[in-house]
C-alpha cells in the first residue's frame, strides 16, 4: 500500500540500525541507506522527548542542500529515560552491565523520535513506552552481555532478544517503539507525504 503511495518518492534512511532497516523493508518500502557522521550532543536543559526530537532533527542537518524534490529523508533517535536522566548506548561491556543493573527491578520509559525531511517540510513525531524489568541477576546480565549485542542499543538491551524474553514483566505502549521506531506513527505521517 505505501509502496504505491510513495512510488514517486525516493526514501533515504540515515540510520545504521538493523531494526529500522527491517521495519522499512517490512512496510514494503524501497529506500537508500545514507549515513553521515554526527556528534550526538544536546543541550543539558532538555528532558525526555525534547532530547530525541532535538537529535532526530540534528541528524537531518548534514543533508541540507543535498535533498532533491522527490526525496524524503528519515532520521531517528531513541533513548531510555530513567530517574529523570537519559540513558543512551553503552560505550563498552562494563558500561552495559551497569546500565542493565540500574534498569533491574524498575520501570523506565523508552522514547523514540523520527524526523521526516523534504525540501519543503520537516515533520517530527515521537512516542513513549513504559517498560518494567523484573529483578535481573548478575548471571542473567552477564549471559546477555556475552551472548548478544548490547552496545548498539539505548539502555544496553533489545526487547526482541533474550533479555526481553526473560526480563520484561510489563510494557505500556508500542512494542516497536521500544525497538527504536514508532512504526504506527511513522506510517501515518509518511502516508501524508505522497
Amino acid at each position: 500500500m505505501l509502496t504505491e503511495l510513495l512510488k514517486n518518492k525516493h526514501l533515504i534512511l540515515a540510520s545504521g540500525s538493523p531494526r529500522r532497516h527491517h521495519f522499512l523493508k517490512e512496510l514494503g518500502l524501497n529506500f537508500e541507506i545514507r549515513l553521515k557522521e554526527i556528534e550526538e550532543n544536546y543541550p543539558s536543559n532538555l528532558k525526555g522527548e525534547e532530547i530525541t526530537d532535538f537529535l532526530a532533527k540534528l541528524k537531518a542537518k548534514p543533508f541540507e542542500g543535498e535533498l532533491k524534490t522527490n526525496d524524503i529523508l528519515i532520521t531517528a533517535d531513541t533513548i531510555v529515560w530513567l530517574e529523570n536522566k537519559a540513558i543512551g548506548k553503552p560505550k563498552n561491556k562494563s558500561e552495559a552491565k551497569l546500565m542493565l543493573a540500574h534498569l533491574s527491578d524498575k520501570t523506565h520509559t523508552v522514547i523514540s523520535s523520527v524526523c521526516l525531511t523534504t525540501i519543503k517540510v520537516q515533520i517530527l513525531i515521537n512516542d513513549s513506552t513504559k517498560v518494567k524489568f523484573k529483578p535481573l541477576s548478575n548471571s542473567e546480565i552477564e549471559y546477555y552481555i556475552n551472548n548478544f549485542k548490547p552496545l548498539d542499543k539505548a539502555g544496553s538491551y533489545g526487547i526482541q532478544e533474550w533479555i526481553g524474553y526473560i526480563g520484561i514483566e510489563k510494557i505500556e505502549g508500542s512494542y516497536f517503539n521500544v525497538m527504536g521506531f514508532p512504526i504506527h506513527k511513522f506510517y501515518e505521517e509518511i502516508s501524508k507525504l505522497s
